[in-house]
């Protein structure tokens, strides 16, 4: 799975840090998620999504 969170992180400013207390994770999760080493939960997903005001689908591209 790859995804686009550090690249709407990014255009928000936010760190890794902040995104992971915004949406009740560690960091480490945050890290995982955006080096695609960790497939989210439907909750985190949407939640991540929320956080960067975009959808589920721009941010998480899953490989068939």
């Amino acid at each position: 799975m790859k995804t686009r969170i550090k690249e709407y992180r990014a255009k928000h400013n936010l760190t890794q840090e902040k995104l992971a207390g915004m949406v009740g994770v560690r960091r480490e999760t945050i890290i995982f998620l955006e080096q695609g080493k960790y497939n989210p939960s439907l909750r985190l997903a949407y939640g991540v999504a929320r956080a960067l005001q975009t959808t589920i689908e721009e941010l998480f591209i899953f490989d068939e």
